[in-house]
């Protein structure tokens, strides 16, 4: 006989103790999800200017820049990327300052 209502079984103190780790993982999770949305990706706070890896505008030119691309800016972005060998962009290159007379 159950005397004073019995209790809970084994079974359900387990399940209300799953339900209760869930609740505390999926709180913490919408936190982190919350707290880490607006940075996903934005670049690093801190970027020093300049080429290389770790900062400065690709082929040289600032965030944001108005107007089009040099011709030299594209000759280099295009060797850059792989669409044209150094060969090509040599000559390229070589026929550029040509029409401008030595000048970049």
């Amino acid at each position: 006989m159950m005397w004073y209502g019995g209790g809970m079984h084994a079974g359900l103190w387990v399940a209300m103790g799953l339900f209760w780790l869930l609740l505390i993982a999926a709180i913490i999770w919408l936190v982190v999800q919350l707290a880490t949305s607006g940075r996903r990706g934005a670049p690093p706070v801190h970027r020093p200017w300049g080429p290389g890896p770790w900062g400065g505008a690709p082929y040289g030119r600032a965030p944001g820049a108005q107007g089009p691309e040099s011709p030299f800016e594209v000759l280099d972005r295009r060797l850059a990327t792989g669409e044209i060998d150094v060969d090509t962009y040599r000559q390229l290159r070589a026929a550029l300052l040509e029409s401008r007379g030595g000048q970049p």
